[in-house]
């Protein structure tokens, strides 16, 4: 079996003429770098230098026949790993992100073009899915990271942490239901509202229930919307009561479009967590895109 690191000490004694040189530019000790020359010609059964007073010469009918190719091939191996590092410390590629609408609208799309900006070389692919098929894709590897709806348990993928806070809260049209803002309303009593919830299947709709039911309320939508920004229109419009996170809802808050109830108790705040599927190395582009959260 080849000794690359025989080769090494060769190529580093040949260039530098000296043992002593060899063994400063190595960091190891001179009967080290000796050594390791003579199993080298033990193994190849010729001697490789010639040991003179001036130092140590390549031997005519060994090392100097090998010289070159030693060179070589030590250069396409430093090359190699230089490639290989390159990737771990070179922003390229391509960063494959699970998350739904939402989250890329409200929680990414600033962070995508600040990466962008640093890193214009790394393509960005986004998939947008729910929670659980955000799950199922890491899990099947076919996103590099994913941005979840918690809480959410699940030993198969890597979470990192949490990213934002999400706030659920109820708003209502301010011209349709002018007569409830300012006023403290039981959470229970929103049944005698029009509701507008998020579809049953969802993080949040579940959240939700938990939450409730834990106080002994059932509180059932009048219509289900799929995603956020249909809630919100619907709500503009007075079609009912919206539970919406705070932080989705922020424009049509300042414009007075809408205007959050005083619910009591309020609802407890959720998260959005980052995580990676697991026993899967972590790319230079990717650890760059991740501390943007940190």
């Amino acid at each position: 079996m080849v000794n690359i690191e025989l080769y090494r000490v060769f190529y580093t004694v040949a260039r530098c003429g000296s043992l002593t040189r060899a063994a400063e530019e190595l960091f190891i000790s001179q009967p080290a770098v000796s050594q390791a020359v003579k199993q080298l010609e033990g193994q190849l059964g010729t001697s490789l230098f010639n040991r003179t007073h001036r130092g140590m010469e390549l031997s005519v009918q060994g090392g100097k026949l090998i010289f070159k190719q030693v060179e070589e091939a030590l250069a396409l191996l430093d090359d190699a790993e230089n490639k290989l590092l390159e990737l771990k410390t070179t922003a390229s590629g391509t960063i494959r992100i699970g998350a739904t609408d939402s989250i890329f609208s409200n929680i990414l799309a600033d962070k995508i073009v600040t990466f962008n900006e640093k890193y214009p070389a790394v393509r960005f692919e986004l998939i947008t899915g729910t929670t659980p098929e955000t799950i199922t894709q890491l899990k099947e590897n076919k996103c590099d990271i994913g941005f979840l709806n918690l809480p959410v348990e699940d030993k198969d993928v890597n979470f990192t942490g949490t990213v934002a806070h999400l706030s659920d809260i109820f708003v209502a049209s301010s011209e349709k239901y002018a007569a409830l803002a300012g006023k403290s309303v039981n959470l229970k009593d929103l049944q005698e509202y029009p509701l507008l919830m998020i579809e049953s299947n969802t993080v949040a709709r579940r959240s939700f229930a938990a939450y409730t039911q834990s106080m002994g309320i059932s509180l059932s939508p009048d219509i289900e919307v799929a995603n956020w920004d249909l809630m919100l229109k619907l709500a503009r419009r007075g079609m009912g009561i919206g539970c919406v996170p705070r932080e989705y809802a922020m424009k049509e808050l300042a414009s007075g479009e809408l205007f959050e109830l005083n619910i009591t108790p309020s609802l407890p705040v959720r998260g959005v967590g980052m995580a990676l599927p697991k026993h899967v190395s972590v790319p230079f582009a990717l650890r760059e895109f991740m501390a943007l959260f940190n």
